[in-house]
Order: C-alpha cells, then structure tokens, then sequence
C-alpha cells in the first residue's frame, strides 16, 4: 500500500513522525521514465489532453498552482509526474501535502525527461509537473448546500446552483464555475452535451474552482428539472433577449434558485424555458446579438449576489 505524508504528521497508519516532507521523499528511489510507452506516461497523456475523466478515470491536473490547489481542497492523489524543469516546483506541492489530509503517495513520485514530459502535457509550454486525482462523487444534495467548511459546517445562505445546459466550449465551462464559486454558488451542473468541468482546458478556465466547489456532470436535464422541483427551488433561465410575451417584473433572487446557462448559438432547451419560473435577459445595445455564456453567466450571478446582499 502507498505511503501518504498526512497532516497529522503520520504516514500510513504507524504512529511515527513523518520526515520532513521536501527531504523525505527526495530520499526515495525514483528511476527516471525513459519510454513513451510506460503505461504512467499512457495515463497522463489520456488525463491531460482528454476531455474530462469518465467513471473510474484519474482527474488530470498539471500546473504547480492548480495541483496545489486540487491537494488543499482534499482530493486524493495517485501519482505525481516531475520532469528536470519541474523539479524546482516540487517542494512546494510536498508542503500543500504535509498540511493536508489525504497527501501524496510517496512511491508514485514519478520523475521523467522534459522532452517525455512535454509529450503527455495539454499546454502550450509545460511546467513540468503534474498530477493524478481520484475524482470526488458529489451527490445532488452537495449541489444545494455546498462544500463543507475546515470545521465540517456549512454555510446557512440559500441554495443557488449554476446550471450550464449545452454549453460546449471548455473555457466558458470553466469561466462559469469560476464566478459561481466567486459570487456564492453552492453548487454547479453540467447537464448532458455540456463541455466536461473537469476537462484539463476547463480546469485552467476555472483557475481551481472546479476542484473546490460542488460539480454534477452529466445529468439528464429532464430528471435535474424534477429533482429540482422535489426541493423547491426556482428555476431561473437565462436568455438573451426576453421574449415579447414574457413577464418582465424583476423576480425575488434571495430564495433557493437554479440559474440555467444555455449556449451562446442555441440558448436553452425549449423544456428549460417551459419548466423556468423566471426569465433574465440583460440589457444591452442592439447592436449586440449575444454575450457568451461565460460572460452572460458571470454577470447574473453577480447580480443575484448583489440581491442577495441588499436585501440580507
């Protein structure tokens, strides 16, 4: 069984101190990757230049900032590639390690060549380290009450969930979730056909959120607008321009809400529209068809937290 460096200062299950965690596992026999076919090398590249993982599939993560981040939110790590240009990195994400819970293994510590590195990577210009997570499961119910504070509470606002409903592109994807973690979100869902928040592109996008705050993916939209019902809470859709025959009264956002996003060619589902109990459009010139879904999504959560703040 791997070893883990925890925050209690123990490795595995012994009762003895840890080493320090840069010396430690720098002590460690590790033999360098020198071949493209090394099944490691296989599940990086698949993580990291895929489309989000499926059922049983490692979350990619590459990046000295977005690995520590995925450590210090919990998420379990099942191996770390470090290539020569990486290795400067490396102490940085062994101490997020040591003050975390769940640690790195220290036997998958995987050092390898720059030039093999940069043949697995999904970016531009490598950094040279990169990780392996066991993906979370989150459940519904995480959706309406969001992740658990360091002392195991939760927050006591409302329920307001994000929902993207075919929106393709990763980099809106990742945009979306990042603004629903930073104006209160509980929550985020991609429903079937939308671009996966977990893909390596949208994590980027995301700049970490999607590794903190509760995320869905693939959920039928059918069987999220009954689930959705079952709790009570409002259907909010977005759309571009409001329709002639809609109710323009402002609707009250402080209550429990579900914010759906559509894509910026289609817009949303025909049954999103029927099932919404409110429809927000925002103002803006003729001129202009359309905001992306990223932009349009950032902006009305900023406006049902600013609601939300004035009327506390």
């Amino acid at each position: 069984m791997a070893r883990r460096l925890s925050l209690s200062g123990r490795e595995g299950s012994t009762s003895r101190p840890a080493a320090k965690p840069s010396a430690g596992l720098r002590e460690a026999p590790a033999d360098t990757i020198t071949s493209r076919d090394n099944k490691w090398l296989k599940m990086f590249r698949t993580a990291l230049r895929g489309t989000g993982p499926t059922a049983g599939e490692s979350l990619g993560v590459e990046g000295p900032k977005l690995i520590e981040e995925a450590v210090r939110s919990g998420l379990e790590a099942e191996a770390l590639l470090v290539s020569e240009s990486g290795e400067a990195e490396l102490s940085r994400i062994l101490r997020a390690a040591s003050e975390s819970d769940s640690g790195v293994p220290r036997s998958r510590i995987l050092r390898t060549t720059d030039k093999l590195f940069a043949s697995v990577a999904g970016t531009e210009a490598p950094q040279g380290i990169a990780a392996l997570f066991r993906a979370r499961e989150w459940e519904f119910d995480d959706l309406l009450r969001g992740r658990a504070a360091r002392d195991g509470g939760y927050r006591s606002e409302a329920a307001l969930v994000a929902v993207m409903a075919g929106v393709q592109d990763p980099g809106n994807v990742g945009t979306v979730v990042r603004s629903a973690e930073a104006f209160g979100a509980t929550g985020v869902v991609a429903t079937r056909g939308t671009a996966d928040p977990w893909s390596p592109k949208a994590l980027r996008a995301s700049a970490g959120s999607a590794l903190r705050l509760p995320v869905v993916r693939g959920m039928a939209i059918p069987v999220l607008l009954a689930q959705l019902r079952v709790m009570g809470i409002r259907v909010i859709a977005a759309v571009s321009r409001a329709p002639d025959n809609a109710k323009l009264e402002p609707p009250d956002l402080r209550g429990k809400l579900a914010l759906f996003i559509g894509s910026e060619g289609g817009g949303l589902p025909a049954e999103v529209l029927r099932a919404a109990d409110a429809i927000l459009a925002i103002p803006m010139r003729a001129e202009v068809e359309s905001l992306n879904a990223g932009v349009a999504a950032s902006v009305l959560l900023y406006e049902i937290a600013n609601e939300r703040r004035a009327k506390a």
